[in-house]
């Protein structure tokens, strides 16, 4: 009878979890990374007319945060503050503190200038309308 030992292989997903962690433990990461992924979690998505970008930012105020926009990168800029009842001893405290930034580089250029935002629910909303160079044009083919 023979004995096989087999090594489970790590996924990719695993191994990046794995450097993410050694690098935050090396770096030592802020109070918004610690325990978390990266914060805001973001979803990007881009229809013919614009670049939609929603991030979670469950009981931001509106005036602790700051977007950018330039070239073509957005940047997602905030504050979360701490919140504390009068007396209170915590026994676990999860949702994270202090300042942080997301820099995104865009798919396609956009019209920084007709950028609109909105905060709903806790889901920041940036839709980016696309500069007219970046939009596609259909072209009509003549027949000769």
């Amino acid at each position: 009878m023979y004995l096989t030992t087999r090594f489970a292989v790590p996924t990719i997903n695993e191994l990046q979890r794995e450097m993410d962690r050694l690098f935050h433990d090396f770096l030592g990461a802020g109070p918004l990374g610690e325990g978390t992924a990266t914060f805001p979690p973001l979803n990007v998505w881009e229809d013919a007319e614009s670049v939609t970008a929603e991030a979670e930012v469950p009981g931001m105020k509106l005036e602790n945060l700051e977007i950018l926009i330039q070239g073509n990168e957005l940047t997602i800029k905030g504050r979360r503050e701490l919140t504390s009842e009068d007396g209170a001893v915590f026994h676990r405290r999860e949702r994270g503190i202090g300042e942080f930034a997301r820099l995104l580089t865009l798919p396609v250029a956009v019209d920084a200038e007709r950028a609109e935002a909105t905060l709903k629910d806790g889901v920041l909303r940036v839709v980016m309308p696309k500069a007219q160079d970046a939009k596609s044009r259909k072209i009509v083919v003549k027949a000769e």
